[in-house]
């Protein structure tokens, strides 16, 4: 760490970007009752460019909109006025704690090219705790202060542009997040992101033009954030997106799509009839089990049927207005050298409800000329305009899918999908359309909060009925007068 005279830490660069994720944690530590409000933002300029320090603010303060502009306009006033903003769609300082090696583990670190850019720059700034509102405006502040209309590219699109120093420009780079990833996939887009960030900057050293950099995002990663903050967050990404056009959306797409198959998350069956696409099928896991010798034999099919490069058979699909049916074809299942899974689906009118329903009629195993059969009509079934999904949809364990008969081969077999999600229907593009889940409205935890409730009910109910049963005596002893005796005799 590089020594400083001066007795503020603060005022010593070398040692600002090296605690940076440290830093970020204390401060998330004082606020961490309202943190899920704010977003981060760092700024620094490039290398050998020097700019007016700027003190940060004291811990647990929030910078808000005019706040945030001054402190843009100071740095612009002096600084280069080439600025290069990394847009990211979500961020939280608990990003930087739990993943920038806050705690003494800086090879776990995903942020070592933005660690590096801060250790290089003479006058980082960085910002803990910026509002969301404040962070949605800053490519409209940076607009106003540069007077210049904001460019959105990607590395590749940058390196064919040449910048000049003389004449201020806005680039602006739109990071992704993933939306419900887990803690692994998160790293690796976090992780994506800075490899992004590096290619930006050493595009930019080659060019010889002096920059100004800033990093930060429209809005929290905190899930509890996302519900106060989707109407403002919506106008944000709307006007980003007609700035951007449609090569834009197009390219973050194309990014997304990257980052997506870096973490592991494949692409679902895909079954087209001509150029439409009519079927789609999707699950985190998907085996078939036998039962031999009184003991049950699985086969794991999701590797054979999901993933990057792999291609099921569909031969023997169809799809049409009122039934689909998609047939995945294997071979040496279980000792059978011909297996198929075969997913039966329909759809019709029903007058009670006035809509159209699709339901999975049927799952089908067959194998070698034999056929087994789960009905599946009762319980897997959804809106016409919808795809169903349910978390786990099995044959034996609180089974979804039964056989079709006491004596069908299906009960020898047991079928287990894991966070199935299907639509045979109105599929639109490759995507699947809103989901409708299997979960019910009345979960365990709601009946036994009702039964609880109705029993209290109960015991109050009794006790004040007991107590309206209680009469006053008709009859008191005078103290003055003759005890009332009562006879024996009766």
């Amino acid at each position: 760490m590089a020594s400083c005279r001066s007795p503020q830490p603060r005022s010593c660069s070398g040692s600002v970007p090296a605690a940076l994720a440290v830093f970020l944690g204390l401060l998330s530590v004082l606020h961490a009752g309202s943190c899920d409000e704010q977003v981060p933002l760092i700024l620094w300029t490039s290398d050998g460019i020097s700019s007016p320090r700027q003190s940060p603010p004291t811990a647990g303060h929030i910078v808000g909109q005019q706040q945030l502009a001054t402190y843009l306009e100071n740095a612009l006033n002096v600084g280069p006025r080439n600025v290069v903003l990394f847009l990211q769609d979500k961020m939280s300082v608990e990003d930087f704690t739990m993943y920038g090696g806050a705690f003494g583990n800086k090879q776990d670190s995903v942020f070592p090219n933005l660690e590096g850019a801060l250790m290089s720059s003479s006058s980082p700034l960085v910002l803990p705790a910026v509002s969301w509102p404040a962070s949605n405006a800053v490519i409209g502040q940076l607009q106003d202060q540069l007077e210049t209309s904001p460019l959105y590219m990607d590395p590749e699109t940058l390196s064919q542009l040449r910048l000049n120093a003389s004449s201020p420009a806005l680039l602006v780079f739109r990071l992704p997040y993933g939306v419900g990833a887990d803690l692994m996939s998160a790293k690796e887009i976090l992780s994506g992101n800075d490899e992004v960030i590096g290619q930006v900057l050493s595009i930019m050293k080659t060019q010889s033009v002096p920059y100004t950099a800033i990093y930060t995002a429209l809005r929290p990663s905190r899930e509890a954030a996302s519900l106060s903050m989707e109407a403002g967050v919506g106008g944000g990404r709307s006007l980003l997106q007609a700035r951007g056009g449609h090569r834009e959306r197009d390219r973050e797409r194309e990014r997304q799509r990257r980052i997506k198959e870096k973490a592991g998350i494949y692409a679902p069956v895909e079954f087209k009839e001509g150029d439409d696409t009519c079927i789609l099928l999707w699950a985190k896991g998907l085996s078939v089990s036998i039962l031999r010798s009184g003991s049950w034999e699985e086969h794991d099919l999701t590797s054979s049927t999901f993933g990057e490069g792999v291609s099921p058979k569909l031969h023997g699909s169809s799809c049409d207005k009122t039934r689909a049916k998609l047939v995945l074809s294997y071979e040496n299942v279980l000792g059978h050298r011909s297996f198929k899974l075969i997913f039966a689906m329909s759809q019709r009118h029903y007058k009670v409800s006035a809509r159209r329903w699709f339901t999975l009629d049927a799952v089908e195993l067959e194998y070698d000329g034999t056929k087994a059969t789960f009905n599946g009509s009762r319980n897997v079934y959804a809106p016409a305009e919808y795809s169903y999904r349910c978390e786990s949809v099995t044959s034996f364990r609180w089974p979804l899918l039964v056989p079709r008969s006491s004596k069908d081969p299906a009960n020898q077999w047991r079928v287990s999908f894991e966070d199935l999600q299907i639509q045979g229907f109105n599929v639109t593009g490759s995507e699947f359309s809103y989901a409708s889940d299997c979960a019910g409205f009345f979960s365990p935890g709601i009946w036994m909060g009702l039964m609880t409730s109705l029993l209290m009910v109960l015991v109050l109910t009794y006790g004040l009925h007991m107590i309206m049963q209680l009469h006053t005596m008709d009859r008191f002893d005078d103290p003055k007068g003759p005890a009332i005796s009562v006879p024996q005799t009766e």
